[in-house]
């Protein structure tokens, strides 16, 4: 009897021993899933690419100036139609460059952001004066291209991490280059010297707001998918709405 107490006991302490080298007996099976946070703070910088929309509220009669100066032969008369509002779809490609400042899993930071592109609104119209056969006595044209080539803005924005995600809202104000080319014509052609074309390149203000996602891949190294509203609010009102996507890496 005494001896089958002992292999007993003897064979319970080789199975505790056993059940000891077995992670998932123990406990500790999800040590090595353990994730660590991603850290955003400090300085980044990247380059973009972006595709979208402007809109452009061009006032109906800015050609009228140019249309003054053109005089019709005897027994013509011009007829001149206003423009409407000009949009069109263009592409851009830029940089951006900022600080982010972490508190556990808030991100706040600055960031400059500037983008380059052929965004032009195109409106223009047609105005025919007819005879009473039907046939074209003389007909106009109208023209105006509103290009905003070049925008940068300073932003403010926040995000909350989520593992190597970070989901993020900004607003911020910005300057840019915006040139408007004019031109108009007419058949028959007028019989004094006239004035047929203008273009005039100034500096606007306006704001920028959207959202973004940045996606932390390795290292510093992370992605970018962004929208963006820009509005030109001096000079001529004009809306642009973007899509970018960009490859940054964080100091």
């Amino acid at each position: 009897m005494r001896r089958i107490l002992l292999a007993a006991a003897m064979l319970g302490t080789a199975s505790g021993t056993q059940a000891a080298d077995l992670p998932f007996l123990r406990g500790s099976f999800t040590d090595g899933l353990t994730t660590t946070k991603v850290f955003w703070q400090g300085y980044y910088l990247g380059g973009q690419l972006a595709y979208g929309s402007i809109h452009s509220k061009l006032p109906g009669a800015i050609n009228s100036d140019m249309q003054s100066t053109f005089h019709p032969p005897a027994g013509v008369t011009y007829y001149w139609r206003g423009l409407g509002e000009a949009h069109s779809l263009n592409a851009g490609y830029g940089g951006f460059a900022g600080y982010n400042s972490q508190w556990e899993d808030v991100v706040v930071g600055v960031e400059a952001n500037y983008l380059h592109g052929e965004y032009r609104a195109y409106a223009g119209s047609m105005g025919n004066v007819y005879n009473p056969d039907s046939t074209v006595l003389s007909s106009t044209h109208s023209t105006a291209v509103l290009r905003v080539s070049d925008f940068g803005s300073l932003r403010m924005r926040a995000g909350y991490i989520m593992g190597c995600f970070l989901p993020y809202a900004y607003f911020g104000a910005g300057l840019g280059s915006q040139t408007i080319e004019r031109n108009v014509s007419s058949s028959p052609s007028p019989v004094l010297p006239m004035w047929n074309t203008a273009t005039k390149t100034k500096l606007v203000y306006g704001y920028s707001a959207g959202f973004g996602l940045d996606v932390m891949l390795m290292g510093g190294l992370f992605t970018r998918l962004e929208y963006e509203y820009q509005r030109v609010t001096s000079d001529i009102e004009t809306n642009i709405n973007s899509v970018r996507v960009g490859l940054g890496y964080k100091f």
